[in-house]
C-alpha cells in the first residue's frame, strides 16, 4: 500500500533519546527530576513569560487555569463555539456553564461580537468593593473567557483584553497550538499566552513540538505560580508524614515527557521556519484558483501549525474533497464541528451565532507536518485543483 501523507505527525532528529536515556539510566522517570525545570525554563525564555508550569495536558492547564481564574460552581464562562472540545470540557468540569461566541473568518471567537455582548448584554455590581459582572439573560456570574488562538492564529485578544479589565472578567489564552506565534503590539511582539491573566500551551503528539503529551500553564504572578505548584502537586506540606493542606491534583508533566519536549525545543526554529516554507508554497499553488484558497494569518506571526483550506462549498463539496483525498492517500480532517449544536451542549446559551456552521462546511485540514515534502505539497494541491475541472 501506498504511503498516507499523515495531517502532522511527529519529527525526531535532535537529543530526544539522549535525554530520554538519561531519564532511564538516572531512575527520573516520573513527576520529579531535572529535564522538569529545564524544560520549563526553555518555555520561559521562548514566551517570555515570568514562570512556566508543566502539567501532564494541555486540558489540565486550562482546568487549573479556571480554578486560578475564581471559576466556582454555576458560574459562566464565555467560549469560542469553533474550538476543540477540551476547554468546554474544562469549563464543565468547575461545574460552571459555558455562553458560546460566534467565530469570525479567521475562526477565531469573533471580538466584536464578543465585545457587543460584554457591553449590551450583561451588567455589573459592586460586592465587597470588586466589581462583578452578570449575565442579563441568566444573572449568573461571569468569571472568565476562554480565547482561543485557533490553529496558530492570533485572534485580535487586545480590545477583549480592555474590556475584560474593566468588568473583572479573567481572560484565558488557549494557545494549544500557538507556540512560536505572536502578536504586534506597541512595535513589539509578544508570545500568544502571555497577553491574558493565564496562557495554556499543549505539547500532545500532533503538535509543532511535542512531549508525547503533556500542558503548560504560563503565569506573570510569582505566588499564583507557586499556589498553582502546589495544587497540582497533590497539596502536598509535609512528604515525610505526607499532610495536605487542601484539595490537590496529580497533574504535572512526568520528567520523561519534559526530556522529550525539551530535545524538540531546542529545534523549534527549525520546524517554524519550515512551517512557513510549507504555508507560503500551499499559497502560491492555490493563488489563481477561484474556488479554493488558504486561511491566512490577518494579524500576522503565526506559527503556521496547521493549513486550512477554504473553499466554495456552493461549487466543491467536502465529502467529494475526503473522497479524492482518500483515493490518492491524503489524510484530512474537518476543522471542529461547532459545540453550540453538539447534543450535550444545546442547552448552553449561545450568541448571535451565524457563522460557525457555515466556516465548518467550507474548510478542510491540510497535510501539514514538518517532515512534508515539496513534492507531496504538489500531489495535495493539484488533487484539489483537478476537482475545479
Amino acid at each position: 500500500m501506498k504511503n498516507i501523507i499523515p495531517i502532522h505527525e511527529p519529527a525526531f532528529f535532535g537529543n530526544e533519546k539522549k535525554y530520554i536515556n538519561s531519564c532511564i539510566t538516572q531512575g527520573w522517570v516520573s513527576t520529579s527530576g531535572k529535564f522538569i525545570n529545564l524544560f520549563e525554563k526553555k518555555i520561559c525564555k521562548i514566551t517570555k513569560s515570568k514562570y512556566a508550569l508543566a502539567t501532564n495536558s494541555c486540558t489540565s492547564s486550562l482546568f487549573l487555569s479556571l480554578m486560578l481564574a475564581g471559576v466556582k460552581p454555576n458560574d459562566e464562562v464565555i467560549i469560542s463555539n469553533i474550538t476543540f472540545i477540551s476547554p468546554i470540557n474544562t469549563i464543565l468540569y468547575n461545574r460552571a456553564f459555558p455562553v458560546f461566541m460566534d467565530c469570525d473568518e479567521t475562526l477565531n471567537i469573533d471580538i466584536d461580537k464578543t465585545i457587543t455582548f460584554l457591553k449590551f448584554e450583561t451588567f455589573t455590581k459592586k460586592i465587597n468593593n470588586k466589581t462583578i459582572t452578570f449575565n442579563k439573560k441568566t444573572n449568573r456570574k461571569i468569571t472568565a473567557i476562554i480565547v482561543v488562538h485557533t490553529f496558530g492564529n492570533p485572534a485580535n485578544i487586545l480590545p477583549l483584553i480592555q474590556i475584560c479589565k474593566k468588568k473583572n472578567i479573567k481572560v484565558i489564552e488557549d494557545a494549544a497550538e500557538s507556540l512560536g506565534s505572536y502578536i504586534n503590539t506597541k512595535n513589539k511582539k509578544k508570545h500568544l499566552g502571555i497577553l491574558g491573566d493565564y496562557g495554556c500551551l499543549s505539547f500532545n503528539g500532533n503538535k509543532i513540538v511535542t512531549s508525547g503529551g503533556g500542558g503548560v500553564v504560563l503565569i506573570n504572578n510569582k505566588k499564583i505560580y507557586e499556589r498553582l505548584l502546589h495544587i497540582a502537586s497533590q497539596s502536598k506540606i509535609d512528604s515525610v508524614n505526607f499532610k495536605h493542606d487542601t484539595i490537590g491534583y496529580n497533574l504535572r508533566i512526568n520528567n520523561i515527557q519534559a526530556a522529550l519536549g525539551l530535545a524538540q525545543l531546542e529545534n523549534l526554529s527549525l520546524f517554524l521556519s519550515r512551517k512557513r516554507e510549507i504555508h507560503l508554497l500551499y499559497k502560491k499553488l492555490f493563488s489563481n484558483s477561484e474556488n479554493f484558497m488558504l486561511l491566512s494569518d490577518t494579524l500576522g506571526n503565526s506559527n503556521n501549525w496547521i493549513n486550512i483550506l477554504k473553499f466554495n462549498n456552493k461549487k466543491i463539496k467536502k465529502d467529494i474533497i475526503f473522497k479524492k483525498f482518500q483515493m490518492n492517500f491524503i489524510q484530512t480532517r474537518s476543522i471542529w464541528y461547532p459545540n453550540n449544536n453538539q447534543s450535550f451542549l444545546k442547552k448552553f446559551q449561545s450568541y448571535k451565532i451565524s457563522l460557525s456552521k457555515k466556516i465548518f462546511d467550507s474548510t478542510v485540514c491540510l497535510p501539514s507536518s514538518y517532515t512534508l515534502k515539496n513534492k507531496q505539497i504538489k500531489i495535495i494541491s493539484n488533487t484539489l485543483l483537478n476537482i475545479e475541472k
